[in-house]
């Protein structure tokens, strides 16, 4: 287990319903990100697709970045004005492939520079009656897993759909947060959410944060929302159902470790 601090440190999770207008989302995710500072938060997390949720799936190209673009500097400013690490959910960042985007969790530190990348590595597919997602048609998949150094221990990048393969997890190594920027079908979510999210806690013994989308968007899409903070024992300390808003919460690395001595399952590992 890596080195902890042995200060409590608050964490905060933005939930939204994101518009096809990015301005929008924009002054929302603003606002929700300064009330969770101003509570004390240090870490805070926005959810998948935060700056966009397109009346269909190509509108996202239109927005693809390279390094430094618009989106990219408001979550930079984001964090250095309120002075917070600042994961910012994802952000679509263009490939050589004009048809797809990579859908990109950034991660910058209080002083506003990029700390971390994580590029989504599984891609969502669903068929149910009318329902039907394939992100692959637009998204370009990532490869590498992703961790950073917070002041309070190691933290795991992850996004929505990602939460089905605990494999990723694992390799992440002993972290002390994992968190989940996501945008759950109302379908998927109901069915799934807490219990992937209470089991990937549970089994890597450590935090986990999720900020998800929560509502019925412009697009006609319902999403799950259901933002949540977990502990190590898989107990819900803060969880918002629905709607604009924002979960917080402490990282008690004391927890951490009473957690992980009473059942050292870490250690017990064969595979």
């Amino acid at each position: 287990m890596s080195e902890l601090n042995r200060d409590l440190f608050k964490v905060a999770a933005i939930q939204m319903v994101s518009t096809p207008e990015p301005a929008q989302n924009y002054a929302v995710a603003q606002r929700l990100v300064r009330d969770a500072a101003q509570q004390g938060a240090k870490l805070v997390l926005l959810p998948e697709y935060w700056p966009v949720m397109g009346l269909k799936d190509t509108d996202k190209l239109a927005l693809a970045e390279q390094d430094g673009g618009a989106i990219q500097r408001q979550m930079a400013a984001m964090a250095k004005e309120n002075g917070i690490w600042l994961i910012g959910g994802t952000l679509p960042l263009a490939t050589t492939d004009a048809a797809k985007v990579l859908n990109t969790t950034l991660v910058y530190n209080p002083q506003g520079q990029v700390a971390a990348r994580y590029d989504k590595i599984h891609l969502f597919s669903f068929s149910k009656g009318e329902e039907y997602y394939d992100e692959a048609n637009t998204i370009e998949h990532g490869a590498a897993v992703k961790t950073f150094d917070a002041p309070f221990g190691r933290v795991g990048l992850s996004v929505c759909y990602d939460l089905r393969f605990p494999e990723l997890y694992r390799a992440m190594g002993a972290c002390a947060l994992m968190v989940a920027p996501s945008a759950f079908t109302y379908t998927t979510g109901k069915a799934h959410w807490e219990l992937l999210l209470r089991a990937r806690a549970i089994e890597n013994q450590c935090y986990v944060l999720a900020a998800a989308q929560g509502g019925k968007h412009v697009n006609g899409r319902r999403t799950w929302g259901h933002s949540m903070l977990i502990d190590p024992w898989g107990e819900i300390i803060s969880v918002l159902p629905e709607g604009e808003g924002l979960v917080i919460g402490d990282i008690d690395p004391h927890r951490l470790q009473y957690v992980r001595e009473i059942l050292p399952a870490l250690q017990h590992r064969k595979l």
